[in-house]
């Protein structure tokens, strides 16, 4: 999947039609997300598409990939809490502040469990594939 270019995606316009489409997509993810639902939550996501961590640049892919991210992270986090800050929707997809509490359960990456709750901040970007009328997956990136 080839990024789309800036002056592409500033071109784009939406319709109230797509607007509460992308809207409607996120809630599902969201619920699926919060009832720790994968099939659901992936449902809302291209085939093809990728999970990434913008500090440390890993990635997953494709529907395997994202279910692998989850599952991971749920398994490392059990009780992870997404308290939603602030969330803008528009042509381009979703994007989202969040304040996450979590008790650190499991390895996570190249983080030992610590067994200590952790709080942290995130922004999450879900991009917005028109033609598909689904995610294309999510650009995650959170402050310690």
């Amino acid at each position: 999947m080839t990024p789309p270019r800036v002056s592409e995606l500033l071109s784009r316009t939406i319709t109230g039609e797509e607007y509460h489409t992308i809207k409607q997509l996120w809630q599902i993810y969201s619920i699926a997300e919060d009832r720790r639902e994968l099939d659901g939550l992936i449902s809302t996501m291209t085939e093809d598409c990728i999970y990434k961590l913008a500090q440390t640049g890993k990635q997953w892919h494709g529907h395997e990939g994202a279910r692998q991210f989850y599952t991971e992270l749920l398994t490392s986090f059990p009780d992870i809490h997404f308290d939603l800050q602030h969330i803008v929707i528009g042509p381009q997809g979703v994007f989202e502040e969040a304040g996450v509490t979590a008790t650190h359960k499991g390895r996570w990456m190249n983080f030992e469990p610590t067994d200590q709750k952790i709080v942290f901040r995130v922004l999450i970007l879900f991009p917005w594939n028109s033609s598909k009328k689904t995610f294309e997956g999510e650009r995650v990136w959170f402050q310690l």
